[in-house]
């Protein structure tokens, strides 16, 4: 490691680093409604990391539908803060001491965290539409299902009602759409939902 002592502010800046990553390893810990396996939940680290790699995976395909370049930097980055907030129960932004942070990294979070939620550039749309297929996803490959999902009609979660559920949530991308298919079918044929 460098010696950073006769650096001016460079201890301060290196242990605010710290800290901060020290926070962001708490996202182990909480858990998400979704089975990682049968036998527990999954993280939101896992959640993330998972979500960079389909984001990844699926990166050539978005930007053949969009007749484009994507930047895959900035989607790998939104996928690997949006849940950053769920470092804090009440899921504020501003509870989550980007602020602390030392150079533009701090700004450079809470602009994604915020382009994120408000879907302004179609890397956070992209990215929030594989976020909304992850929970379909997840309760098929781990058998989980969706007998405990509830409806809007308190009804039992068929294949119609989801789609109405997920449809619009993918419909950011033809090739989203298609994934959600391929998972609505496998888990209807696997006994998981209902047709």
């Amino acid at each position: 490691m460098n010696d950073t002592s006769g650096i001016p502010g460079a201890q301060h800046d290196l242990r605010r680093l710290f800290d901060f990553i020290a926070l962001t390893a708490r996202l182990r810990e909480v858990e998400r409604p979704n089975n990682a396996t049968a036998a527990r939940k999954e993280s939101v680290a896992e959640h993330s990391w998972h979500l960079a790699m389909v984001s990844w995976i699926l990166h050539a395909e978005f930007e053949r539908e969009a007749g484009h370049c994507l930047d895959l930097t900035k989607m790998l980055k939104l996928c690997l803060m949006h849940d950053l907030v769920e470092l804090d129960p009440s899921g504020d932004a501003a509870e989550v001491p980007f602020a602390s942070l030392p150079g533009p990294l701090g700004p450079e979070l809470l602009a994604l965290w915020h382009e994120y939620e408000e879907g302004r550039t179609p890397e956070a749309c992209l990215v929030r539409g594989v976020d909304r297929l992850n929970p379909a996803l997840m309760r098929y490959l781990t058998g989980q299902g969706w007998h405990d999902v509830p409806t809007d009609t308190n009804a039992a979660m068929d294949a119609d009602a989801l789609d109405r559920r997920q449809l619009p949530r993918v419909a950011v991308s033809e090739t989203l759409c298609a994934l959600y298919e391929e998972i609505r079918d496998a888990s209807v044929r696997s006994g998981l939902l209902t047709p």
